[in-house]
């Protein structure tokens, strides 16, 4: 369940006809959403879950000395001179494999046959590869050994060595990856396939974790089809659900689409309700400006008045392009986060990446939450136009210092949307910005 703490709606402090700034309904946002509570997860389940705590390393990595190459482990003054033309011959004791117990002695004038991986055994002092050596056939040097079903005598009678190595060559050194007492991971790293790997060589099969957060995802309007079914007369195909589905995966959450939901109230209401067992963060899209048909602000505008205190979702207008309305709040008994986004798909989706985006990365208990941005050449063939008050964000491609807007502002347009990288953040005191301008700009999928 969420641990977010029960919200208290913008209301509280703004008046109903207040323009919220981006920053003020994110730093609402912010406020209200709280990390998820840590639980104890297996590895591979705690895959991009966040740390909360430091990890350190109980045995040492590799825990013994051990041979980097299949080959034969010698004493160095054994093979000092050795050359194809004057080898030195040793004789083989035995076998030393990966994972053996109990390990054999290596005296003056012999060698023991290592795989790699295997313990150095005692009295050894270095590794030779079996390219260096006859592996015991006597017909000069080979390429590698014999299998032990195959040629089970190989790990007897001599080998020839055809060059000197040095002491502890093609040996690793117990602890030269980590010595035991160090700190392997710090809190706050996120767990992908390297962390994990290092998890479980030094032995830990669990880990304390902030879980992964589930967002469901719920679009609104009766318009709406899935995908591979055929279009009726002033019906389109439901794209919000799975391009925010997709971005709340991408985001680190466990997300879960749910079919669009018809324009009625009743029937949003109940959905809703019936989601919320499976929710940390739950998102709509659709349904929140001001026509007879935007069934989310009807249906949720006054559910805080049946739930318990505190819940509630507010209904505002921000000074922004795309994305004007927008809905926060909590809901259900557990006051779950509620994001409730406008319909247009580039509306949707830049609302998504700047405030539902933000919310996922805290509830995982990270601390960089946003997206990264920077500052580029704006290249373009004529100036940009933007609304007086209303901080644009345009879609764009972003190379080498240059960002080129693509496609127009309309808030439908989706597939300009698919071939952007970035967006072009213009601010709510600047109507024009010629090309060569220097702008802000928010790069996505980094």
């Amino acid at each position: 369940m969420s641990s977010a703490a029960p919200h208290v709606t913008g209301q509280d402090h703004f008046g109903p006809d207040h323009l919220w700034s981006v920053d003020e309904h994110l730093e609402d946002i912010l406020a209200t959403v709280r990390p998820l509570e840590p639980i104890e997860l297996h590895l591979l389940d705690a895959q991009g879950c966040v740390l909360v705590e430091d990890i350190t390393v109980p045995v040492s990595l590799p825990p013994f000395d051990n041979s980097s190459m299949d080959g034969y482990a010698v004493r160095v003054a054994d093979i000092a001179g050795a050359s194809e033309e004057f080898p030195a011959a040793l004789e083989v004791v035995g076998d030393v494999a990966a994972g053996q117990a109990e390990l054999l002695h290596v005296g003056p004038g012999q060698a023991a046959r290592i795989m790699t991986g295997a313990p150095l055994p005692p009295g050894a002092e270095t590794v030779v590869p079996v390219e260096w050596t006859d592996g015991g056939l006597g017909e000069g040097p080979v390429r590698g050994m014999r299998a032990r079903s195959l040629g089970p005598e190989g790990a007897t009678g001599h080998v020839h060595v055809y060059r000197p190595a040095e002491a502890r060559a093609h040996v690793r050194a117990k602890g030269s990856d980590v010595k035991a007492g160090d700190r392997a991971l710090e809190a706050g790293t996120v767990l992908g396939p390297p962390q994990i790997s290092l998890l479980a060589a030094i032995g830990r099969g669990t880990v304390r974790v902030r879980p992964r957060p589930r967002v469901v995802v719920l679009s609104t309007g009766s318009e709406l089809v899935q995908p591979d079914t055929e279009l009726g007369t002033g019906q389109i195909y439901d794209s919000n659900s799975f391009a925010l589905t997709a971005a709340a995966r991408d985001a680190g959450a466990i997300a879960y689409r749910v079919g669009a939901v018809a324009d009625d109230a009743d029937t949003l209401r109940s959905t809703i309700e019936d989601q919320l067992v499976r929710a940390d963060l739950m998102v709509t899209t659709g349904g929140v400006s001001v026509g007879a048909y935007d069934v989310v602000k009807e249906a949720l505008s006054h559910v805080g008045d049946e739930d318990e205190a505190g819940s509630g979702i507010d209904f505002r207008k921000l000074a922004m392009q795309p994305g004007k309305p927008q809905g926060f709040g909590s809901i259900g008994p557990d006051h779950t986060p509620l994001l409730a986004l406008p319909g247009n798909p580039v509306s949707s989706y830049v609302s998504f990446e700047l405030f539902v985006r933000p919310a996922i990365r805290t509830l995982m208990g990270l601390e960089d939450v946003h997206r990264p941005t920077t500052r580029a050449t704006l290249a373009a063939e004529k100036a940009l136009t933007s609304p007086k008050g209303r901080r644009q964000f345009l879609r764009a491609t972003y190379a080498d210092g240059e960002v080129t807007p693509v496609g127009g502002a309309g808030s439908h347009l989706v597939a300009a949307l698919a071939h952007a990288d970035a967006l072009i953040a213009v601010p709510e005191d600047t109507e024009s910005v010629e090309p060569g301008t220097e702008v802000e700009v928010v790069l996505l999928g980094r």
